[in-house]
């Protein structure tokens, strides 16, 4: 069981990751084991690129993301170590094609549920990349030769509040 202050932070997330998937048409947000849990499964349904063998690169609609908040999230935060790509082989600079790995650059201890999800959404629509120092650099060479077809998916995360005229 988590201290307190842990314990509490990791229910705030869960309640804000909960809310955000509830109101969004691509992400769906897997809670796993534990009270209060600190690991997700977050699946995105927006296109992003993928390298398939047979067929090159290619737009495809279905990503997944391991998010695991560790003890000490609150004083230290390895990006490495809080999310883990699951699939499928992504094609895009901030992921590593060999390891399971999705950098979102600087992250800062405590950093929400809601803005990580929000950041790899960013990460796999291509609204967002490294251009120096990638993970991959072939994605990132593509990129920089095709600005012109960025955002990859310009639709939102989250639905946007529509007021009714009265």
């Amino acid at each position: 069981m988590p201290d307190d202050i842990l314990a509490r932070f990791l229910r705030r997330q869960y309640e804000d990751g909960m809310a955000l998937a509830a109101a969004s048409d691509l992400l769906q947000l897997q809670p796993l084991d534990g009270d209060p849990t600190d690991r997700y499964v977050a699946e995105y349904f927006c296109r992003g690129l993928v390298r398939a063998p047979e067929r090159g690169v290619r737009e495809h609609d279905r990503f997944r993301i391991g998010i695991w908040f560790p003890p000490d999230y609150l004083r230290r935060a390895d990006p490495f170590q809080v999310l883990t790509w699951l699939g499928p082989r992504v094609f895009h600079p901030n992921i590593s094609e060999q390891l399971p790995v999705i950098c979102v650059g600087r992250l800062r201890p405590g950093t929400g549920l809601t803005d990580l999800l929000y950041q790899c959404f960013e990460i796999i629509t291509y609204q967002k990349f490294a251009a120096h120092d990638p993970l991959n650099e072939e994605a990132s060479r593509w990129a920089r030769a095709n600005l012109h077809r960025l955002p990859i998916d310009r639709r939102p995360l989250k639905w946007r509040a529509c007021e009714v005229p009265s």
